[in-house]
C-alpha cells in the first residue's frame, strides 16, 4: 500500500518538521490605532544571535494597561507554526490572531510571536532545525523581559507575564516556568499530558492506514527515545520526512519530557484548557496533567477542536476543514475560560 505523507501529516500533531518556511507574515504597526478598536504592534525581543519578532495586541490604541492585568504570551505550538497559527502545513486557521482579538476585546493584551529561525524571527538562529525545548524556554524568558519593558507598570510593581501554551507549545512552557521571574501563572491549550513519544505512537496507531509503517515507526520512535539517531534513509518514504536527520536532535531532547512530571512541579495557578474534537491531543492527556497538579483547573470545552475551532459534530472531514478556515471564528468557550481564569489572576 503506497501511504502519501500528506494522509499521515493530518493525523500528527508533532509532525516536527522544524524546516524554516520562506513565507512573509504582514503586520501593520499600530493597526487600527487611534479609532478604539484594538491595536496591534510589532514587538521585539533579544534572540540568541538576531531579533525575535512578534505582535502585541493592545486593548486601546494609547495603550494604557491597568497595573493589575495580565499580558497573554502565546507560545505556538510544533513544526514551523507562525505567530498567526498557521503554517505551510495546510492550516490557515489563524487560531492565535483570532484568540488576540477576541481577548483584546475583554481587556486583555497579550503577544504571540515567531519561533526563533523561523518567520519575521527568522534571523535569530542560522538553523531552525538547531532548536531544543529548553532553548525556546529561553526565548519565553526574552519575550517576558521585551513585555515587561514595553508596558511597565505605574507603580513600580511586575508586570505578570502569563505564558499560554498551545500544542507542543504547553510542552515549552511547562519546562520554562520555573526559571520564568516573578511568575505569575499559566495557561495550557491542548497540551499533550504524555511524553512525545508515547503521543505520536499513538497517533500513528489510531489510523488504519498507517498499519503497514508502524513497526518501523515503533522501532524509530523507541530509538530515539533511548537518545539514539535514526538511519532515515532505510525507513519506509512515508516516514523519512517525519524522521529527518535535521530534526532527530530536536526529537532526542523532547521525548526525554514528561508533562504530568513538570507540572507537578508547577507551583503557579495552572489552567488546563482542552477540546473535546481534538483529533491530536485527548482528554486522557488534560486529565493526565490535571492530575498531577490537583490544584490546576480543568476546563473541557465541548465542540472544540485542536485549532481551537467550534466542530458541531464527529465528521473528521469538518474538522480537518477548520484547519484552513480563517473565516471561522475562535470558539467562545476557549475565549471565555481564559478570560475567566485570568480575572482569578488579577484580583
Amino acid at each position: 500500500m503506497k501511504l502519501s505523507m500528506g494522509s499521515i501529516i493530518r493525523i500528527l500533531i508533532f509532525s516536527f518538521s522544524m524546516i524554516s518556511a520562506s513565507l512573509v507574515v504582514a503586520q501593520t504597526d499600530d493597526e487600527n490605532g487611534g479609532d478604539g478598536l484594538p491595536t496591534q504592534q510589532e514587538l521585539t525581543a533579544s534572540g540568541p544571535e538576531g531579533t525575535l519578532r512578534g505582535t502585541l495586541t493592545l486593548p486601546v490604541a494609547d495603550g494604557a494597561i491597568p497595573d493589575g492585568t495580565p499580558v497573554v504570551l502565546i507560545v505556538p505550538g510544533s513544526g514551523p507554526t507562525d505567530r498567526d497559527g498557521n503554517s505551510p502545513f495546510g492550516i490557515s486557521a489563524a487560531s492565535y490572531a483570532l484568540l488576540a482579538e477576541a481577548l483584546a476585546e475583554r481587556g486583555i493584551p497579550s503577544v504571540r510571536i515567531d519561533k526563533r529561525g523561523m518567520f519575521g524571527s527568522a534571523d535569530a538562529i542560522p538553523n531552525a532545525n538547531e532548536v531544543t525545548i529548553t532553548a525556546y524556554g529561553d526565548d519565553v524568558l526574552a519575550w517576558t523581559r521585551a513585555i515587561r519593558e514595553r508596558l511597565p507598570t505605574t507603580g513600580g510593581g511586575t508586570r505578570c507575564v502569563l505564558p499560554l501554551g498551545h500544542s507542543e507549545g504547553g510542552l515549552v512552557v511547562l519546562a520554562a516556568i520555573a526559571r520564568l521571574p516573578d511568575p505569575c501563572g499559566l495557561i495550557l491549550v491542548s497540551t499533550p499530558g504524555r511524553p512525545l513519544g508515547t503521543v505520536l505512537r499513538d497517533q500513528l496507531h489510531a489510523n488504519p492506514a498507517n498499519a503497514p509503517i508502524l513497526n518501523e515507526a515503533d522501532e524509530a520512535i523507541t530509538t530515539l527515545e533511548r537518545g539514539e539517531q535514526v538511519n532515515a534513509s532505510t525507513l519506509n518514504p512515508a516516514l523519512q520526512p517525519l524522521f529527518a536527520p535535521e530534526v532527530q536532535g530536536f526529537l532526542i531532547d523532547a521525548f526525554g519530557y514528561d508533562p504530568a512530571a513538570l507540572i507537578a512541579e508547577t507551583r503557579v495557578p495552572v489552567l488546563i484548557v482542552q477540546g473535546m474534537r481534538d483529533l491530536q491531543v485527548g482528554e486522557v492527556d488534560a486529565r493526565r496533567l490535571a492530575d498531577s497538579a490537583p490544584e490546576a483547573t480543568l476546563s473541557l470545552v465541548p465542540d472544540v477542536n485542536h485549532v481551537l475551532k467550534a466542530v458541531l459534530s464527529d465528521d473528521k472531514a469538518a474538522n480537518l476543514a477548520a484547519y484552513a478556515d480563517p473565516d471561522l471564528p475562535i470558539a467562545q468557550d476557549v475565549v471565555e475560560a481564559v478570560t475567566q481564569f485570568l480575572e482569578q489572576i488579577d484580583e
